[in-house]
Formats: C-alpha cells, structure tokens, sequence
C-alpha cells in the first residue's frame, strides 16, 4: 500500500503545480464507502471556488488546506492514489490506473479542475481509501492519533531506546503502530529490520542499545532514501530486501541470501533467517507462508496498522478431533492413580474400554447412511400413498362403469 514515500511524493506533487490555484470544478463519485461522513454534493460546493494554500501531509494521510475551512482530507488505503494530468507523479503497485486509461479514471473518487486549466484526481480501484470533509483534520482522527511523523519528527536516539525497552510486543507490530510512529508500513518495517539485521517478532525490550540505534539509522536513511528519489521503486538501491519480498517462497533472495515469509504484527513478512536472528526468547517453530495467497489476503489488513498486536504471537497448532496422544493418556491414568492412593483407597483405576471416539471421517460416513436412510423411507411412504390413490381411483371406475350398465339394462326393459 501507498506509505509514507509515496504519500509525501504525491503531496510534493500537489505543492509544486496546484497550490495558489482556485478550484474551478470538483465532481465526487456516490460512493459511501470511499466518501466518508459527507454526501458527495456537499463535498463538491464545499471545493468549488475555493483557493488551495498548501498540502499536507502527517504518516500515510494527506490534506488540503484551503483560504477557509472545511479542508479535504485522504487516507490513502491499499490503493488511493493522486494523479496530475501531464504531470508525472509516482505510480505504486496496486493503483491499478493506466496512462492509457480514461480520464478522469473510472476509479475516480474525487475529480477536481483548476483555473489554470490543470486537472488532479484522487483514484482508488480497491475502495479501500477514506475521503472526509473536515474543519480541522489535525484536531480529529485519525490524523489525531497518529504518533511523531517518521520523516518530520523524527524521535531522538535516546527516547527511541526508552519506548522501545519498555515495549513487551514484537518489533515488527511496533514498527507498524501508527500511534508509536506514523509513517511505516509493511514494506519500510520489512526493509528497515533486513538493514538493522533484526528479527521481526523480536520483542522490542529485548533489543540492545547497539540494535536500537542501528534500527533508528536503518529508518532514517531508507525513508530519506525512498522520499529522494520520489517513491519511484526502480531507483532503490539494488541492495534492499525490497525488491525481492514479492517473489515466491524458495525462489526469493537478497544478496546471495534466502529470503523467508513468516506473520508478524499481523502481516506477511520477509526476512533472512541467516542474519535475522531471533535471541533472547525460547525457540517457536513458524510456520512459513508458503502460499502466495496469504500475503495478498493480509495486505488488505493494512487498514490495521495502527493497532499492536497481542503478546502471544504464534498459536500453537490443536489438537486433531477425536484423537489424543498416548502420553497425555499415560498423564490422566497416573493422575488418577495418584489421587486413589492419596485417598487411602486400593481400588485400582478401570481401564477405558468405552468406544473410541468417532474421527470427523466417520461421523460424516454415519451422516451420510442416515441420510439415504431418510430418503428411502419418504420414497417409500410416497410410493404407498401413491399405489393408495391408484387403487382408489380404479375402484371408483369400476363403480360408475357397474351403475352405468345397469341404468342400460333398465332402459332396454
């Protein structure tokens, strides 16, 4: 999704060619789900004839100040987007919208037409972005709540260290709080662990001074680096994880270096096991995401990056129904043991000898014979009632054929 990179490419784009310009015209797609809190008319009357001052931008959200309230405000979402026509601004995965395309878009939510003549439109295809109309966006959420902006406040070495040794959650789901910083999403969280050599369900407090400053440089430099070259992927350096976090599990490498898939702070996150070690804490197995499917299925998540994630980071896999390991049985039975010698009792303990729990195998085989069992009985009850009917109707024939030759036998006389 659009982070803080390309949020602030867009926002640089909007200053360069479109502030100082009075809105001329403004068309606001119907559509409740992107447009949030206002009716698309209002929106529209609220733009037109008004003057952009300046453009904005806190994390991943992006406003506009207007010559007097209320201002536009966009949450970029998995898919938002700002487009300038004639202008080149920084187009990221997932916008899914073509210079070849119609313009405005099909995915335009909010079309705004300059004085100047200049045209910008806000897309989204996944709808997924949230346009709202408000008299202070700072003073409201979301942007309200968003803690220190990654590129524009950056905290200082020392307070970083201090939030983090007081942090018991992993790194990685830190790093995607948005109330801790704002800005970071999952690539940047990602890049930012691979540079500081740091594994991302390392718990935050358990990171050395040492890992804590070389984790604040790795931010600084690959935001500084990312906002540089204007959010444009091709110009990262060759070096980072980022180019190679999209490819599929067993085929994705890094400088010679195999790239793994685990989830983390709620999110598919690549890492190299060789370099990423995770100290400190009692060994967990995680189950690799293997499938491509579930990375694209939490990058719809990205919504819920500003919430930590709890402490228990991997479930431990259950139990299969209708089975249980022998040493758990061994447990129950000297448990039971224990407790009649405790008691002074010498009954010795009855062996289970009951059936065996049905498997889900068996319970649906036991459903399936029951079913036919069903059918065959209300086939055959409607096969009765049928012969029934049949050998009424015939007796009735019988009757009205009998009374009718008689009534023939009297007319004869």
């Amino acid at each position: 999704m659009p982070e803080l990179p390309e949020v602030e490419a867009a926002r640089r784009a909007i200053e360069e060619h479109c502030v100082g310009n009075k809105i001329r015209r403004c068309v606001v797609a119907d559509d409740s789900k992107v447009i949030d809190g206002v009716p698309p008319s209002d929106l529209e009357s609220a733009l037109v004839g008004k003057t952009i001052v300046a453009a904005l931008r806190k994390g991943k959200n992006l406003w506009l100040r207007l010559d007097s309230p209320p201002f536009p405000s966009f949450q970029f979402g998995m898919t938002g987007a700002v487009y300038i026509k004639g202008v080149a601004v920084t187009k990221y995965r997932r916008s899914a919208v073509s210079d070849k395309d119609e313009w405005p878009s099909k995915f335009s939510k909010v079309f705004i037409e300059l004085e100047d003549g200049l045209e910008l439109s806000f897309t989204d295809k996944r709808r997924l972005a949230k346009v709202r109309l408000l008299k202070d966006p700072e003073a409201v959420p979301p942007i309200s709540e968003l803690g220190p902006d990654a590129l524009l406040e950056p905290l200082q070495i020392d307070e970083f260290a201090e939030v983090l040794r007081k942090k018991k959650t992993a790194i990685k789901a830190l790093l995607l709080d948005q109330s801790f910083v704002s800005g970071i999403g999952n690539w940047i969280a990602d890049e930012v662990l691979y540079q500081a050599s740091i594994h991302p369900l390392q718990t935050a407090s358990s990171l050395s001074r040492e890992e804590c400053e070389s984790l604040h440089r790795s931010i600084k430099e690959v935001i500084e680096k990312a906002v540089e070259v204007e959010a444009d992927s091709t110009q990262f350096p060759s070096s980072w994880i980022f180019h190679s976090r999209e490819k599929k599990p067993g085929k994705a490498f890094v400088d010679g270096k195999q790239i793994e898939f685990i989830t983390a702070g709620g999110r598919t996150s690549a890492f190299v096991p060789e370099l990423q070690k995770l100290s400190g804490v009692k060994s967990v197995k995680v189950k690799s995401n293997q499938s491509r499917k579930a990375k694209a299925d939490d990058e719809v998540e990205d919504e819920g990056d500003g919430v930590e994630e709890k402490e228990e980071e991997i479930k431990r896999p259950q139990p299969v129904r209708g089975k249980k390991s022998k040493g758990s049985n061994r447990k129950q039975q000297k448990k039971k043991e224990d407790d009649t010698e405790h008691a002074g009792g010498e009954e010795k303990p009855k062996k289970n000898i009951g059936k065996k729990p049905l498997t889900d195998d068996t319970i649906q085989k036991e459903a399936v014979k029951e079913n036919r069992a069903k059918s065959k009985s209300i086939k055959g009850k409607a096969e009765a009632q049928e012969d029934s009917s049949k050998a009424k109707k015939k007796k009735k024939r019988t009757e009205s054929n009998e009374a009718s030759r008689q009534q023939k036998k009297k007319a004869r006389k």
